[in-house]
């Protein structure tokens, strides 16, 4: 079967719970038709880059798929109809990628930047002799 991936952008006022239930649903879809989902990221709630009917934020999901054309086709169908779904974007792949996604792979770096930042001591000043709590006493 063909490999495809899908990318799907639903709007900000939806739960995150929402969210995933709408692309379990859409998994479901896929699995009915005879497909199979080989990989789901949730990239979570991101800004746009401009407005897209009102909306400044999305959830955004990915979904690696290895189905026929047809099923494909019909869960494309539904998103249109759902008024919850932004947008959305499928690609036909030759192979999947391993391990995360670029998306992920930027979420790591970024969760980590924050955990350096932290473990440095927080204000710039506390490293060049600023006010302590300690020294208060």
């Amino acid at each position: 079967m063909p490999l495809y991936e899908h990318v799907l952008m639903a709007r900000q006022d939806i739960s995150a719970q929402q969210a995933e239930a709408m692309i379990e649903q859409y998994k479901g879809v896929i699995t009915a038709n005879g497909g199979s989902v080989v990989k789901t990221e949730v990239w979570g709630l991101k800004s746009l880059a401009y407005r897209i009917k009102k909306n400044r934020k999305a959830h955004y999901a990915l979904l690696a798929l290895d189905a026929p054309a047809p099923a494909v086709a019909e869960m494309e169908r539904q998103m249109r109809i759902n008024e919850d779904v932004l947008r959305f974007i499928t690609v036909k792949v030759e192979a999947h990628e391993e391990g995360p996604s670029a998306m992920m792979q930027k979420r790591d770096r970024d969760e980590r930047r924050g955990e350096r930042r932290r473990d440095r001591g927080g204000r710039r000043g506390d490293e060049f002799g600023g006010f302590d709590a300690e020294d208060a006493e």
